[in-house]
């Protein structure tokens, strides 16, 4: 949850529907910064 948080401290969204919303974008947004930073190793030869 703090990794969540890092993309800002708190939710902008009263309404609970949106707040759901909102998170599954952060964890979305995180998973893909993670994805990005994984080397892809490839077997040579």
């Amino acid at each position: 949850m703090n990794c969540v948080k890092g993309l800002g401290q708190c939710l902008m969204a009263r309404d609970f529907d949106r707040q759901v919303a909102e998170v599954q974008i952060r964890a979305a947004v995180l998973n893909r910064f993670t994805a990005l930073g994984i080397p892809v190793t490839k077997a040579v030869g």
